[in-house]
């Protein structure tokens, strides 16, 4: 299916890599409804990717099991565990998440946006698209 029309028919019961397959993060979605709303079950790999990112979404999550740091971008850490409080994630907000161990959590995600990005440790900004399509790279 065309990427584009991703954003606008709701997918099923799925399993995807969330954030590319360089991420280590697998999500299993309940649905992923671009225009809408998604809810899924995030299975976070021990270690991080490289790369700091925004969101197309902002997001409500609850840690399941494991143990996170999330590392906001110039602005330090914070370390996560399983919790009946939300972690809150504006689609402002570039961060990365460093996985201590196998990490699992439930995502509620708001409509998305037709683009974020990406800071790779050069400090080069790739804004991305739908289907992680690079737009531009400075």
């Amino acid at each position: 299916m065309n990427m584009t029309l991703h954003k606008w028919m709701p997918r099923l019961f799925y399993k995807k890599f969330d954030g590319g397959k360089e991420s280590g993060v697998t999500g299993y979605f309940l649905i992923e409804w671009k225009k809408v709303f998604s809810i899924g079950v995030l299975h976070f790999k021990k270690g991080s990717r490289e790369n700091y990112h925004s969101h197309a979404f902002n997001a409500i999550t609850w840690w399941l099991k494991g143990k996170v740091t999330e590392d906001t971008y110039k602005n330090g850490e914070k370390d996560f565990t399983p919790s009946l409080k939300p972690k809150i994630t504006k689609r402002t907000k570039v961060h990365k998440v460093i996985a201590h161990e196998d990490t699992w959590a439930l995502t509620f995600r708001g409509p998305w946006h037709d683009t974020w990005f990406e800071v790779n440790p050069n400090g080069d900004t790739i804004v991305l698209t739908h289907g992680r399509e690079v737009l531009t790279i400075n």
